[in-house]
């Protein structure tokens, strides 16, 4: 046998390299054609015996590869399951990797049912594992992929997520076992699984596997790991899903005491701030979170500004941007707005605040998201209270400048660079549904010119952001019959219509490029 499939392996190299460079998708014909000159046993028999040959096993895997993922390639695969075999437990990376993709291969392209019957037949599942925990960086992330498919369908999540806590496949049992790099691989694993699906999900948390989270958030004796676990945190928060399941764990408590604990390493803080900004500022938060630990997350960050005004800028920054998160929402504005004193008072004082780039745009973005420029229809202006507040903040911070009122802080935003400039713009379409905030602007000829001129931008985010001003400012305008017919505010409309109908880059003329030839050039 081994004879019959005997290749010269300069040839095999030069063939496979030729393969593995072809530009774009490979075609079905392709992959048949090249198997039909090179049969698999072929490959898969230089691959053992003729590995140490200068760079083929590097080209046979970049060639196999292209091959699998071919739908031709994928159906070979079934019929060899122990090559797929002696790869997941081979010395060598780059096979090892090889074989974890052929296992994704072949359940994307297999009927289903048959990818996990194979699966099971052959014990796949412990050497993917063993892959995943214990192989390089590229192995680990095609492991990875093979077992989010696998656990993708009814069928192969009981594989995933075993009855028995005790057995060796078993999530919470490998991650006891294994070291601390591979514990840091299981935790991103299960965030990986969770995000695959909400029936996932449920099965992770049934699994009890969010509580290994908790463990490490618990374990403070080493920074890199607790922060590790963080960013972790910080990719599973970002799942739609999220918050229905992480509110029946405590790591939103967790992550209150690490925002509250003055010992706490500032860089810890801050994540912990950008999360649970994240995790509130689900539409569906409010659903599934309590209203008072939205409130204990507010008060946290509200004491921690207690001691930023003077220290770490970058966790400054963070506090701001996390109630800019959590005020996007119709109830967390309201929230931020309505205790005493009003939370939100932070981010209006620094977004007005030039001393400090960085902070200053981070609470005119916050602020904007505050106020509604990213909520809709009715969820727009907030209750009586929380607008009260808001009015108050932004009259009495403005009391207290040169400025004396809130067009002068706002022409001032609009005064300065591109990117202070764009958060302004948000910071008028979210305020400007208020009648006392339309009137500032509207009141204000210089600012009214800056939105209404297509030249004011040259980015293409900061004219898009110009003319959504403009588009609200004029909705706002044309929706009040009272200001419409005051004589004071003749030709506004007319003036605020013509530069919404210019788009926001009809007002760029187009400059064509010319050749410029020096006579120094030809020397």
């Amino acid at each position: 046998m081994k004879e019959e499939f005997a290749v010269d392996p300069a040839q095999l190299l030069a063939a496979a390299s030729d393969f593995a460079q072809q530009p774009g998708a490979i075609s079905d014909i392709s992959a048949q054609e090249f198997l039909t000159r090179f049969p698999l046993p072929a490959i898969f028999g230089a691959l053992q015996t003729d590995a140490s040959y200068p760079g083929l096993e590097s080209a046979l895997v970049e060639c196999l590869e292209r091959v699998f993922r071919t739908k031709y390639g994928a159906s070979l695969i079934p019929h060899y399951m122990p090559f797929v075999l002696v790869g997941l437990g081979s010395d060598s990376q780059k096979v090892k990797r090889l074989a974890c993709i052929a296992i994704s291969c072949l359940l994307e392209h297999t009927d289903k049912r048959v990818a996990i019957q194979l699966v099971l037949q052959h014990s796949i599942y412990p050497l993917l594992l063993g892959c995943f925990i214990d192989g390089d960086e590229q192995v680990a992330a095609a492991s990875t992929d093979a077992i989010k498919s696998l656990a993708s369908y009814p069928e192969g999540m009981g594989i995933v997520f075993p009855e028995n806590v005790n057995e060796a496949t078993h999530i919470g049992y490998a991650a006891e076992k294994c070291t601390s790099l591979g514990r840091i691989r299981v935790l991103a694993l299960i965030v990986k699984l969770f995000s695959i699906s909400s029936s996932v999900a449920s099965e992770v948390s049934k699994s009890n596997f969010l509580s290994l989270l908790e463990a490490e958030v618990r374990n403070t004796n080493d920074t890199l790991v607790t922060l590790s676990v963080l960013e972790l945190i910080y990719e599973l928060v970002e799942v739609q899903h999220s918050a229905e399941f992480l509110s029946k764990t405590i790591l939103l408590q967790l992550l209150i005491s690490i925002i509250s604990n003055g010992a706490a390493e500032s860089i810890l803080k801050s994540r912990a701030m950008m999360i649970t900004g994240r995790l509130l500022s689900k539409e569906n938060a409010f659903t599934f979170i309590d209203e008072s630990s939205f409130k204990n997350v507010v008060s946290a960050i509200d004491k921690r500004f207690e001691f930023l005004e003077s220290q770490d800028a970058d966790e400054c920054e963070c506090a701001v941007e996390a109630l800019g998160q959590i005020g996007s929402s119709f109830q967390g504005a309201t929230i931020i707005l309505s205790n005493t004193p009003p939370t939100a008072r932070h981010v209006v004082d620094a977004a007005f605040d030039r001393q400090q780039h960085g902070k200053q745009l981070a609470a005119l973005h916050s602020l904007a998201n505050i106020a509604g420029e990213t909520r809709m229809g009715n969820n727009v202006l907030l209750t009586r209270v929380a607008e009260e507040n808001l009015k108050s903040l932004i009259y009495d911070h403005a009391s207290k400048t040169p400025k004396l009122i809130p067009s002068g802080l706002l022409l001032s935003v609009l005064q300065q660079g591109s990117e202070i400039r764009i958060a302004g713009y948000r910071l008028i379409s979210g305020l400007v549904a208020r009648p006392w905030c339309l009137i500032e602007i509207i009141s204000r000829p210089e600012i009214i010119e800056i939105i209404t001129d297509a030249l004011t931008e040259t980015s293409k985010i900061g004219m898009e952001a110009r003319h959504k001003c403009c588009e609200t400012v004029f909705g706002a305008f044309a929706s009040s019959s009272k200001l419409v017919n005051d004589p004071a505010y003749s030709g506004l409309a007319s003036k605020l219509q013509e530069a919404i109908r210019k788009g926001p880059y009809g007002g760029r003329k187009r400059i064509e490029a010319q050749p410029t030839v020096a006579t120094a050039d030809r020397f």
